[in-house]
């Protein structure tokens, strides 16, 4: 299965402004935000992502184009499931005032059960983005094989509800998951789990580059992964291994 980049938009007005942006139209990236943007392509660039997938919000969008711009080839696509949560009544709120509002300890404390008035739940909001990515998982690896890494920029709830998944934690435990602005998430999916190699690294990436001559797991017959040759794929390093060269 590939690696996935998981790229959190870089910083916005609404960032600095303190203001919960939710999916309000109109939120770009402030000036700190356009710098984190541009240099983008050069922390990339010993990688060869096979594709983006991004939010279709503004502030998403605009932290792609250096990269999009210096890598025209890449193939974009834009999935609603990567949006930001749905805030409902929330949405455009100063954050110091939600901090007075009861519903925000439950955010805090017990997210599973937190519903946003007029907009989803958190749990609703996990469910449709870990469903992209498996199904953008399965998509990459049938187009570019098993070692191809993607990258898929969105937003900061969003890429915590995904690592949570990833790391076979509860949601309610999520809050304890930190990744700022530009930053980049790397988890590489295998059939059995996933393993996440970076989380909110704000610097390059040359190492996650995948070895050149990786083989795919043997499939049986019917088309699964060989269970043996799968789970070598998916061991994990006892000891924590050597790192890459």
């Amino acid at each position: 299965m590939p690696t996935l980049l998981l790229l959190r938009h870089a910083r916005s007005t609404a960032n600095v402004d303190g203001v919960l942006a939710g999916r309000s139209p109109g939120v770009g990236l402030d000036e700190r935000g356009t710098e984190q943007a541009a240099a983008l392509p050069a922390r990339l660039a010993a990688l060869a992502p096979a594709a983006v997938v991004s939010s279709p919000l503004e502030r998403c969008r605009e932290t792609l184009k250096p990269l999009l711009a210096a890598r025209p080839e890449l193939p974009v696509h834009v999935d609603e499931r990567l949006s930001e949560c749905d805030y409902g009544e929330w949405t455009g709120a100063k954050l110091a005032e939600l901090a007075q509002d009861p519903l925000m300890a439950t955010v805090q404390q017990h997210p599973s059960a937190a519903g946003f008035p007029g907009g989803e739940t958190l749990r609703a909001m996990q469910a449709r983005a870990v469903a992209a990515v498996r199904e953008w998982n399965a998509t990459v690896a049938a187009a570019h094989g098993p070692e191809a890494l993607y990258v898929m920029c969105s937003h900061g709830d969003v890429i915590k509800s995904v690592v949570a998944d990833a790391l076979g934690m509860h949601l309610d435990l999520f809050q304890r998951i930190a990744v700022g602005p530009a930053s980049v998430t790397a988890v590489r999916y295998t059939p059995l789990r996933p393993f996440l190699l970076r989380l909110g690294d704000t610097g390059r990436l040359d190492d996650l580059a995948p070895p050149p001559a990786a083989a795919a797991p043997e499939r049986e017959p019917d088309g699964e992964p060989d269970a043996e040759a799968a789970a070598e794929a998916s061991a994990a390093e006892v000891g924590g291994g050597a790192g890459a060269g």
